[in-house]
């Protein structure tokens, strides 16, 4: 048991820059000096929980610059890494820890020489960032720049920071904070490769959704960045109420069916395409890609689709995506993570945050990526299942028969799974032959896809009966 809980939790040392960005913050050991170590749960946002730590721990509120080049390769073993912070606060900082002068600190100064050689290299990669306008997150001094911006933003509509402020996602080139004021929160949220897309999608649909996206307050292009009034409501990952699942789903059709107008204009934005039209394009080489990787898998099980499997599949799908174009639905605004967390509901209102993977194209897949979150979240309940079903169909059938509507709803299953696995730009990179974790991804889509073709039949009848 004591193994298992340790395999859940990581030994991070944190490097803990001074705000006068001359000082860095260390603790005294028998022989020198090392850096504070924070232990946080595996699998969480890094930056959240090891700001939380550092300011439980140790008393020393800061936001996260980058994780060092070589953090990961060292932690492999040992479940340990670094990460460079910078303190912004510092009044409850506990007397166990000390700041000192970093051009005082030489390689006798630290208890285990590894830790200056990594502070120095530390040191070199954060000034390659401070001549790097690309990142601008990992520079010394960044969050005063920003709660500056952000407080000049906001005061025109009545509100003032507070000071309070979370920040939940850290990079050198995006960016998620919550700032406190003294009205409604506000969200900063900056974005970089490969989602620089976020930005002109985000805007577009506010734009022409406001209702249904939050409202931004201000941009600043230079970081891909922009900031957003919080919305009030239930999130929906924090709750399993299924009457809250319901007005989503009716919320996303709502959303989607006044799309169908502005379809184009989502598409210009930066939306992926995933019209049927261009996903039928997409069928052979999607295909002869899997073909590769079911060859290059060593170990049964899982089961590796041969050659006659896969063509049957591709042709399946094919005729999936033919039949929906007969339907007539026309392309609407979509929504590829369309899990719990990026939708907020009340009993007036339903918006949708995270735009990153919007595309244009059938709506009902991204109904299809909401049901699955449905089912791992609520669990197996064909009850509440049929009730999500029917308040997302019942907005379609003011505008299209029960009849095609029911039949969409049966086709989506499989189109929507290669829709997810060949409508992006994931699987035409190389690199993705060569790493084994992509790989096995993208053959267990194959996979699903081939369960639900076999299914198609039945799942037709059930929802035409």
């Amino acid at each position: 048991m004591e193994s298992q809980e340790q395999s859940e939790r990581e030994i991070c040392h944190v490097i803990v820059l001074g705000r006068d960005r001359t000082e860095v913050l260390l603790k005294p050991a028998e022989t020198g000096f090392v850096f504070p170590t924070l232990e946080i749960p595996r699998r969480v946002r890094l930056a959240e929980n090891l700001t939380t730590a550092l300011r439980k721990d140790w008393g020393c509120d800061a936001v996260c610059l980058f994780t060092p080049n070589h953090s990961s390769e060292d932690g492999k073993s040992n479940g340990e890494h670094y990460e460079v912070m910078e303190c912004w606060q510092d009044e409850g900082r506990k007397s166990e820890t000390v700041w000192r002068a970093i051009h005082s600190l030489t390689a006798d100064s630290f208890q285990n020489e590894g830790g200056f050689r990594i502070f120095e290299q530390c040191l070199h990669q954060l000034d390659r960032y401070e001549c790097d306008p690309s990142s601008p997150f990992a520079r010394r001094g960044w969050l005063g720049s920003l709660r500056d911006w952000t407080a000049d933003v906001i005061r025109p509509f009545g509100l003032e920071l507070t000071g309070a402020m979370r920040q939940y996602n850290a990079g050198p080139s995006f960016c998620l904070i919550r700032f406190e004021t003294v009205g409604s929160a506000v969200w900063f949220k900056a974005v970089g490769k490969p989602n620089l897309r976020e930005l002109p999608i985000t805007l577009e649909l506010a734009r022409r959704f406001p209702g249904f996206i939050p409202e931004i307050l201000g941009t600043r292009p230079e970081w891909n960045g922009w900031v957003s009034r919080e919305v009030n409501g239930t999130n929906l990952g924090e709750t399993r109420d299924t009457t809250l699942w319901e007005l989503a789903a009716t919320g996303l059709a709502r959303l989607q069916i006044e799309s169908i107008s502005e379809a184009q204009s989502i598409l210009q934005s930066g939306a992926h395409d995933l019209g049927a039209k261009h996903l039928l394009t997409a069928v052979d080489p999607f295909f002869d890609f899997v073909a590769r990787l079911m060859e290059q898998q060593l170990k049964v099980p899982p089961a590796i689709l041969n050659r006659d499997e896969l063509s049957l599949l591709k042709l399946r799908i094919a005729d999936t995506l033919i039949l929906l174009e007969d339907l007539r639905i026309p392309d609407a605004l979509g929504h590829l993570d369309l899990n719990p967390c990026n939708v907020i509901v009340s009993a007036n209102t339903c918006v949708f945050i995270d735009w990153a993977e919007a595309y244009a194209g059938p709506p009902f897949f991204s109904f299809e990526y909401f049901l699955e979150h449905f089912r791992r979240e609520i669990g197996a309940n064909f009850v509440f299942e049929s009730r999500l079903v029917q308040a997302y169909r019942a907005a379609w059938t003011r505008l299209f028969s029960d009849e095609v509507v029911r039949e969409v709803l049966a086709l989506a299953p499989l189109a929507a799974v290669f829709a997810y696995a060949a409508g992006i730009e994931a699987w035409e990179d190389e690199e993705s032959l060569r790493d084994p974790k992509i790989a096995g991804y993208f053959r267990s889509l194959a996979r699903k896809m081939n369960r639900e073709a076999i299914q198609l039949i039945e799942r037709r009848s059930l929802c035409l009966g």
